[in-house]
């Protein structure tokens, strides 16, 4: 395996094993629900946005390690961003493992996120990178429901 591909895993393993941000949060926090459908990976999302800002944000769930993965380092890479940062990360997150070319895997809005490049390479996967994601995405419309992958 390659240096990249053992960073890769063991980031994705201490993310799964030790998520970042796993709890509900108390409070007017915004709360939306997460579901791919496909593997059965469930979450929920709370996120507390005071003057535009993410204060705070926690998620609890199950699903495989990409999918607690990514939530963990999501939580982590949008608290402290407006809205408009965290909605513009989701895009840039999204083409990086959808291959989307319009982002380079070293875009430095990315950062740590880079990790996640080689899930484009198994587009089975790419649903449960996301999923936590899209869930951001519903809290921050407001809108509730379950967001889904499909």
């Amino acid at each position: 395996m390659s240096e990249f591909g053992d960073l890769y895993q063991q980031v994705i393993l201490d993310h799964n094993q030790h998520p970042r941000n796993f709890r509900p949060l108390e409070g007017r926090a915004r709360r939306a629900e997460g579901h791919n459908p496909l593997c059965g990976d469930r979450l929920s999302l709370w996120v507390d946005v005071q003057q535009g800002r993410i204060a705070a944000i926690g998620f609890v769930g199950a699903g495989c390690a990409i999918s607690k993965a990514s939530g963990s380092m999501m939580t982590e890479a949008v608290k402290g961003k407006t809205e408009a940062e965290a909605e513009e990360l989701f895009r840039a997150f999204h083409a990086l493992v959808t291959g989307d070319t319009a982002v380079a895997p070293d875009d430095p809005r990315l950062g740590k996120l880079v990790v996640f490049s080689g899930v484009r390479d198994y587009p089975i996967r790419v649903k449960c990178a996301t999923l936590a994601w899209h869930t951001l995405h519903a809290a921050l419309e407001q809108g509730g429901g379950v967001a889904t992958t499909e």
